[in-house]
């Protein structure tokens, strides 16, 4: 899938040797190797931002750090293809965002390496952080290494700054979804804006009567979705056009409150207010999670999670900053020993991008039911049923323990697996037969799993991306637990 998240930038400044008679006969070597390293990560999607000079002097390295800032780089490289003296590594670095990704070329006829190890140095006796990789960045291994430390390095800069709407407060007791504002701006520099679940019910009642979206989308959901399962008006379990058109009116709420207030990410409480006397807002927050809307236009996908579990949305947020991709948020329901499968269900809160991984909506949705809500949520509306597409994954949550103020994020890979559509929804019927599944075996065992997981919520996306949440939490002075 095609990232739809603005490109990371990357900031690279090139050091050599404080020498002026050297400049010119080393000016060829240092720039074929930083125009190497800028061609590959241009290729691979990113914006690179070189510096203007090569930096031999403390002015030079004042006005290449300078420019990184004002350029509003996520993550620098310091590049190494020659002897470049340690003071100026240090005196860059002050201005640059941290962690420094430090990169020494394979150049063996002159001391490019030695001139990395000499400023790691230099700025680890200050308390810089920094990453080192020495390689070809031709060479494949040696570049997966650098692109997963850019992205856990800029996922953790680019939270700076950005604001997360709590819309509702704890839902059913669960502490581990609340989280204290002060810490997440101390610790990511995220601040939190509260809304009362009131302004989307008011919102939502506005566009029903007055808006033109919720008519076409529900003339696209009907036309691409497998089957709208309707019920009459008088139905235990009710899913009516009136119930599905509140629900589109709170994601339609939910996406005009995060561009009035330039929200980034959000939580939706949900239960019990919604639940009990509006409707669920399982639609809203399907919709609000995928690359599309319900009537089909591609935006870029907003962060939410149910219940409005501040940690999950922060932990879906860092998926989504070092992926680009939608995240998953599901509670860790059951597991099928006969199988060797977890049952991840919760709601009606998948993307319907699961479904089938597609760029086209309509591929995803031709997997996805609206089925009535059950028993624990009587105000009604549709839940958004469909069995996630196969694929490895990772899968991540961030908690804290103790104090409450030391977070951890537990991670694990494993694989989403289908055992058939009709198997799937056997399945399903067995557990939860309205809510979104994805049957994940994990590569851990069942116990470690149990024993080193602390919450009932976990989140995750396709792909290989345990390095760039190591990366990540390093920076963020988050404790990095790999279940294995």
């Amino acid at each position: 899938m095609t990232a739809t998240t603005r490109r990371t930038k990357v900031g690279i400044l090139a050091f050599g040797d404080g020498r002026a008679f050297l400049q010119e006969p080393l000016k060829a070597v240092t720039a074929r190797f930083n125009d190497e390293l800028a061609a590959r990560l241009r290729a691979d999607g990113f914006e690179v931002v070189v510096g203007e000079e090569l930096v031999w002097q403390n002015h030079l390295a004042v006005a290449g750090g300078r420019r990184m800032a004002a350029e509003g780089v996520d993550c620098v490289i310091f590049n190494f293809s020659v002897w470049a003296w340690p003071q100026y590594a240090r005196v860059a670095a002050q201005f640059c965002p941290q962690p420094i990704l430090m990169f020494s070329n394979v150049n063996p006829q002159y001391p490019g390496l030695v001139g990395m190890l000499a400023n790691a140095g230099s700025l680890d006796q200050v308390g810089i952080p920094l990453y080192k990789t020495f390689g070809d960045i031709a060479d494949d291994a040696t570049y997966r290494q650098v692109r997963a430390r850019i992205l856990g390095i800029a996922a953790f800069n680019r939270l700076k700054g950005m604001t997360y709407a709590q819309i509702g407060g704890r839902s059913l007791g669960i502490d581990t979804a609340v989280a204290d504002p002060a810490l997440w701006m101390k610790q990511f520099g995220v601040d939190v804006d509260h809304i009362d679940q009131m302004e989307l019910v008011r919102r939502a009642e506005i566009e029903m009567r007055e808006g033109t979206r919720i008519a076409a989308a529900l003339d696209y959901l009907r036309r691409h979705l497998r089957k709208i399962h309707w019920t009459g008006p008088d139905a235990k379990m009710r899913l009516t056009e009136e119930l599905l058109r509140r629900q589109l009116g709170m994601y339609y709420a939910a996406r005009d409150l995060v561009a009035e207030f330039r929200y980034d990410f959000c939580g939706i409480k949900g239960q019990r207010e919604l639940t009990e006397h509006f409707a669920t807002a399982d639609v809203a927050e399907a919709f609000l999670n995928d690359p599309y809307g319900p009537e089909g236009e591609p935006h870029e996908p907003v962060v939410c999670s149910t219940e409005a579990d501040m940690d999950a949305a922060l932990t879906m947020q860092i998926f989504k900053l070092i992926t680009g991709m939608p995240v998953l948020f599901a509670d860790v329901r059951h597991y099928h020993a006969d199988r060797g499968v977890w049952d991840l269900c919760n709601s009606g809160e998948h993307a319907t991008w699961f479904a089938a991984r597609s760029d086209d909506p309509a591929v995803n949705l031709a997997r996805t039911e609206f089925r009535p809500e059950g028993f624990y949520f009587p105000a009604g509306g549709a839940s958004v049923y469909h069995i996630a597409a196969p694929g490895r994954v990772t899968l991540a949550r961030l908690t804290r323990s103790g104090d409450t103020n030391h977070y951890r994020m537990a991670v694990v890979r494993g694989e989403f697996v289908s055992f058939g559509d009709a198997e799937d929804d056997r399945l399903a019927c067995g557990v939860q037969d309205n809510w979104p599944h994805a049957y994940a075996r994990l590569d851990c065992a069942p116990d470690t799993f149990i024993e080193g997981f602390f919450c009932n919520h976990i989140h995750g996306t396709y792909g290989d991306w345990v390095e760039e949440l190591r990366v990540f939490c390093r920076a963020a002075g988050v404790e990095f637990v790999l279940l294995e």
